[in-house]
């Protein structure tokens, strides 16, 4: 039987603020362990979270980024559950009433819409909602004992939900490229995926081609490449495929993705919402938003992507690929233009930076902002 996969990611990124979203602590990565804590994320009796605005404020950005509808009004909740990172018991999230829903961004793929000579698809984004990260454990195999770092409780979060919109592993490759690059344009998340700042979760279910409802889905946890993403889903595919063609039922569960072995273990029966028991925060009134606050980040707002990708076919003469390279990051796309604005040829500027220059930092410690030739010897060269 022919079968259709059904994808939808969560995405967990930290926001780039200097203190944690409900206390005074440092966010900064790399501190001593349990450093950078204090009563209020550690859940001490009879503390009080107070809110950072500017994590809000990264929030509502990230919404406009993805056009996303921003909420006036929403609220904190009380996720229950209990593991030893997370000292309160529960983990401030919001539920019922996020910050923004109803986004959606569009990816380049080989078959979609034709789009500005383009092929490319829609995923829908369902909410974007703030939450407090948990703790770390570290596990030390050797003594058999696990310990744990509180410097990670309480870093302001943003969870990015899409809609099921995904249909294989290279689309939830292009959509979470695509959803990293806007967010390190708009300066809300460095994206450093192997210090967490940016991870993801996948849910995969199959489905006869041609049926309408879904399938019993599995989570994949916690996974922090590109690459691990689109090897787990593409194993979750086959594992799933052959428990279906020998007549069993896939079990709803998380899992987790061994890079060594390239294959998904079961780690724990999947919860469901009622299970962790959301109630509103008493401790936290309701967030209002108004438009002068909006427009005020709206303003603020560096050139997207898309936006600036188009930009330099039209004013460049930049063939789609040429652009889409050196729109792949701010900090590239500001040095191609910083380079060419002296030019006669906008050619050849991005000739020599998609060439020399990105040979130079590909694979080395540089990046293109430490890189030692500026865009103004480049562009005198």
């Amino acid at each position: 039987m022919q079968y259709e996969p059904v994808i939808g990611l969560e995405v967990h990124a930290q926001l780039k603020t200097e203190t944690k979203i409900f206390c005074s602590c440092s966010t900064r990565f790399g501190a001593a362990p349990n450093a950078n804590t204090c009563p209020v994320c550690t859940g001490m009796p009879g503390v009080l979270p107070v809110l950072n605005r500017k994590a809000v404020t990264f929030a509502i950005r990230s919404a406009l980024a993805t056009n996303c509808t921003i909420a006036r009004e929403s609220r904190f909740d009380r996720k229950n559950y209990f593991y030893p990172d997370l000292p309160k018991g529960y983990q401030i999230s919001q539920y019922a009433y996020p910050i923004a829903e109803h986004g959606h961004l569009t990816i380049e793929i080989e078959e979609g819409i034709e789009l500005n000579g383009e092929q490319k698809k829609i995923i829908g984004i369902t909410r974007i909602h703030m939450e407090e990260d948990a703790g770390k454990l570290i596990h030390d195999s050797g003594r058999a004992k696990s310990m744990v770092d509180l410097n990670r409780t309480g870093v302001p979060l943003v969870e990015i939900v899409s809609e099921p919109d995904i249909r294989s592993a290279s689309e939830a490759g292009a959509y979470l490229r695509k959803l990293h690059a806007i967010l390190r344009y708009i300066d809300v998340c460095d994206g450093n995926m192997e210090q967490g700042s940016f991870r993801c979760d996948a849910n995969i279910s199959l489905r006869p081609v041609g049926q309408e409802k879904f399938g019993i889905r599995a989570e994949l946890k916690n996974l922090n490449s590109f690459k691990h993403v689109e090897k787990a889903i593409q194993y979750e595919i086959q594992r799933q495929t052959y428990i279906l063609d020998e007549g069993k039922k896939v079990v709803q569960e998380t899992r987790l993705w061994d890079p060594v072995k390239n294959i998904t273990k079961s780690m724990r029966g999947k919860e469901d919402a009622h299970d962790y028991r959301y109630f509103p925060d008493p401790d936290l009134v309701p967030l209002i938003v108004d438009d002068e606050w909006i427009n005020e980040v709206r303003i603020d707002m560096p050139e997207l992507p898309d936006a600036r990708k188009a930009r330099f076919m039209d004013e460049y003469a930049l063939s789609a690929y040429d652009a889409g390279v050196l729109t792949s990051s701010r900090h590239l796309a500001d040095y191609f233009e910083e380079t060419a604005k002296s030019l006669k040829n906008k050619k050849l500027a991005a000739n020599w930076v998609m060439g020399p220059v990105l040979g130079l930092i590909k694979g080395e410690e540089n990046t293109i902002e430490t890189l030692p030739i500026t865009s103004a010897f480049l562009a005198e060269l």
